[in-house]
């Protein structure tokens, strides 16, 4: 067994208090995806964990790129027969979580998940590299497949298939977007007494501000 017991850190870049915070969670957001993109230390600040609740009751965690955000909510793109498709198109629930140690913050989102409109998954989807969009016709993620050189021969069908023509979007890959009913904000303060402000929506309405201990 390997010990970690002494693998810590002091938490003293930051704080996060109720008389400099945004009274909009989305405002707050801002700032602070804002300050990760201007770090030098922090390489993809729109990196999130997305967790979903599968049919066995246990969550499953992947990583994601956040593709814009908006006052509605965070959005961004997938298979929507993929493992995370699949349960969102279940349950219409996610929790998206933000980490960036350089600057010892984290945000974690509840929120509900819908799928955007086609035409903006169509104008995502030709925005993208050509290599990209030829990956996604590719890939039944989440799906077995017999070996890698299955995706490779079909990549390498495709490309010669679309060499001088646009790659359609399929119809199973989109985006989604989470409308969030509750964001954490937590900053790492000294002593183990870290920072946690909570914002909540009340009736689909107005923000409530609260603090949570540590």
């Amino acid at each position: 067994m390997e010990n970690l017991h002494d693998k810590r850190k002091v938490y003293e870049k930051s704080q996060l208090i109720e008389s400099e915070i945004k009274q909009n969670p989305i405002e707050q957001f801002r700032d602070w995806f804002l300050e990760a993109t201007e770090n030098p230390n922090i390489s993809e600040a729109n990196a999130m964990a997305i967790s979903t609740v599968e049919d066995d009751g246990c969550p499953r965690t992947r990583m994601v790129l956040l593709k814009a955000y908006t006052y509605e909510g965070f959005i961004f793109y997938t298979n929507y027969k993929s493992k995370k498709g699949k349960s969102i198109e279940k349950t219409h629930k996610a929790c998206l979580h933000f980490f960036w140690p350089n600057l010892e913050r984290q945000i974690i989102i509840k929120a509900d998940l819908e799928r955007i409109a086609e035409n903006l998954s169509d104008g995502y989807f030709h925005s993208r590299p050509k290599g990209s969009q030829l990956g996604a016709a590719v890939s039944p993620q989440s799906e077995e497949i017999p070996n890698r050189e299955f995706l490779e021969e079909k990549l390498k069908n495709l490309e010669k298939e679309y060499e001088n023509k646009e790659v359609p979007r399929p119809e199973n890959w989109g985006g989604y977007i989470a409308k969030p009913y509750e964001i954490e904000f937590w900053q790492g303060r000294p002593n183990r007494l870290h920072d946690r402000i909570v914002y909540e929506l009340i009736d689909g309405l107005d923000w409530k501000i609260v603090r949570l201990a540590p």
